[in-house]
């Protein structure tokens, strides 16, 4: 069980760093060139690691439905859209924004579904994430005197 997490916590700052890097990089010049570059060194990367194990064009390409090659368009506003919001509001508070809104479509995903759980317990765990969020950004920020 200790192999899954430490790959889970390895995942979670790599996308960290990304989001950094694709913040700064925005700044320096657009978000959509901050996205063409965070695309093309996950292509390579992920095509590198596909080649070395094996598997880079799996034999049921043919089965996968269109709507599976909705995901590289909406990837490309994803990163844009990260990359244009964390220099405005910052990383955390985009980070929390991403997780609130994972965690959301991930319940409504799983009502749609019809997936066996208790209601109370999904409404209960979204109001927390709801208020956790309100609570962050109601924080006052210190003054800056100068």
């Amino acid at each position: 069980m200790i192999l899954p997490i430490l790959f889970a916590v390895a995942a979670g700052v790599l996308v960290g760093i990304s989001r950094q890097v694709n913040g700064r990089l925005s700044v320096s010049t657009s978000p959509m060139v901050s996205s063409f570059y965070n695309h093309i060194v996950g292509f390579i990367t992920v095509s590198v690691v596909a080649v070395i194990i094996g598997g880079l064009i799996p034999p049921s390409v043919s089965e996968v439905p269109l709507y599976g090659y909705l995901a590289g368009p909406i990837g490309v506003i994803f990163v844009a859209a990260g990359s244009w919001v964390i220099p405005k509001i910052g990383a955390v508070n985009t980070a929390v924004l991403i997780i609130g809104g994972q965690m959301f479509m991930s319940a409504v995903m799983d009502v749609v579904e019809g997936v066996e759980g208790q209601p109370l317990l999904r409404l209960a765990g979204l109001a927390l994430i709801l208020v956790g969020m309100i609570i962050a950004q109601s924080r006052k920020k210190p003054q800056v005197i100068g």
